[in-house]
């Protein structure tokens, strides 16, 4: 899941955004959402410090309440991995941007090519999130740095209510549930049973007679049923 969080204190601003977001992920496989605010509220506040993966931010440098330079600086005390474009009219503040080093993607002007630049931006953050090749997550006060190629397959532990991520040299159990994990992996796992979730690229073979998945590791897991079958046909 991409979430675009875009705030501007103009509508006009923010609805011009929201339709350029809608005509690139018309074309695009990704699923999206698009949280809307015309002020940094309590509401936004709230949602910066939601797990949610993937996030876009476009900051409008300044509002009524707060400086988007401040709330960058606010994002970045636990994110270092969401993007961040700051979009304003005052074209001058780019060079105090800069100084912030604040990882911020692009710095548009609402007078200046504003249509292409956001477009421009999109795809470059759309670009960035697709070689993002992890699963990273916090659990029980520990943080969690994945590799998806590491990843084997994922279960889920109906005694001790946990998901179990295998990978070739280790078994780790966390307090997230399936859904979040898949939507961490951003579609690089595919489920092959509703208690499963599969690394496709480390499968050599699936047996869909005996139920049973190999990975190029020699460990095999029978949880293949026929509602995901074709997930996973290709390895047959």
């Amino acid at each position: 899941m991409i979430n675009f969080i875009v705030v501007d204190d103009v509508k006009e601003i923010t609805k011009k955004v929201e339709n350029i977001i809608n005509k690139i992920m018309m074309n695009n496989k990704l699923e999206y959402k698009t949280h809307i605010f015309y002020d940094y509220n309590n509401e936004f506040k709230e949602l910066v410090d939601k797990p949610l993966t993937n996030k876009i931010y476009f900051l409008d440098i300044e509002t009524q309440s707060a400086s988007g330079i401040d709330i960058a600086r606010l994002i970045r005390k636990n994110d270092l991995d969401s993007v961040i474009i700051f979009i304003t009219a005052h074209e001058e503040l780019g060079s105090t941007i800069i100084k912030e080093q604040l990882m911020v993607l692009t710095f548009i002007c609402k007078f200046d090519n504003f249509d292409i630049k956001v477009k421009d931006a999109i795809m470059k953050s759309l670009s960035y999130i697709g070689k993002k090749r992890i699963i990273k997550f916090t659990d029980n006060n520990a943080v969690y740095i994945i590799p998806i190629k590491d990843i084997l397959y994922i279960t889920h532990d109906n005694v001790e209510r946990k998901c179990l991520i295998k990978t070739a040299n280790r078994i780790y159990k966390v307090g997230k549930t399936l859904a979040e994990l898949s939507e961490m992996a951003n579609g690089a796992l595919v489920y092959s049973h509703r208690a499963c979730l599969v690394n496709e690229e480390r499968i050599v073979k699936v047996d869909k007679k005996n139920k049973s998945i190999l990975f190029d590791n020699g460990d095999r897991i029978n949880l293949v049923s026929d509602n995901y079958k074709k997930e996973v046909s290709q390895k047959c």
